[in-house]
């Protein structure tokens, strides 16, 4: 697992920076109806998405929160007052405080089910009745495009996945949340190239392939063999899940 407060300084630049953040704001803010007054964003990471969310919509109050200080701290440079350092599992908040909630690249780093539906429970909890949850899901399958690198690399060992879209929509469902629709953007800058996935490699970005282990130096060694070493393979494409809380029913 990256450590993202050291990850901070490089994210953005690392991740398809501006580009891809406008693509995945557009996303998110295509699934949140018109008429949102406040909207959480789970994870908020440097705030960049977060930005372009509370930019899109004039009168909508957006807060961030992320759990990663040198995270949450580039997120408050960007949206001052309004991001808050806390742990997803355990939000800051009142019950049905919010009107939209989103958690964008963020399920995928959850230890395990368990913990993803707590995430998924505490966004619930937050989200008003009749509001609307919007998360990422199958993050790493988004990444596999098919190319060269992802040929040579279909024979490492697999990592768990925990944000698969049936399970996602299953916890869901299990915090009386219902599918809502859908949404997909592109990953842009996000290419893979030999020499990049090399690079990623040797930082621990592969779960089951840590840097050091000689299964890592094998596809390492293997990555660096294929042709146009600098060339981007094709961008991934990510998915949107949006999901509604139901409004409560009457009190008899």
């Amino acid at each position: 697992m990256l450590d993202y407060d050291k990850e901070a300084a490089r994210y953005d630049a690392s991740r398809g920076g501006e580009p891809r953040a406008a693509a995945a704001a557009e996303a998110v803010l295509s699934l949140v109806p018109p008429d949102t007054c406040s909207l959480l964003d789970v994870g908020c990471g440097t705030g960049i998405v977060t930005r372009r969310l509370a930019a899109a919509r004039d009168g909508m109050r957006v807060t961030g929160v992320d759990l990663a200080l040198a995270m949450a701290r580039q997120a408050a440079a960007r949206l001052p007052g309004a991001v808050v350092l806390a742990d997803s599992r355990r939000l800051p908040f009142r019950d049905g405080e919010f009107d939209a909630v989103s958690s964008v690249w963020l399920l995928h780093l959850a230890a395990g089910p368990a913990e993803v539906r707590t995430i998924v429970g505490e966004c619930a909890r937050v989200l008003r009745p009749g509001g609307v949850y919007v998360t990422t899901v199958d993050k790493a399958a988004s990444h596999n495009v098919g190319s060269d690198i992802d040929v040579l690399l279909s024979s490492r060992p697999p990592s768990p996945v925990r944000d698969g879209a049936s399970d996602v929509v299953a916890h869901a469902a299990g915090h009386g949340l219902v599918p809502a629709g859908q949404a997909c953007f592109r990953g842009h800058g996000q290419g893979r190239s030999p020499r990049r996935t090399v690079a990623d490699l040797r930082r621990g970005w592969f779960v089951t392939l840590p840097p050091g282990d000689p299964l890592a130096d094998g596809f390492a060694t293997r990555l660096a063999e294929l042709p146009d070493q600098d060339r981007p393979r094709p961008d991934p494409v990510f998915t949107l899940r949006a999901f509604w809380k139901p409004m409560a029913p009457p009190a008899r």
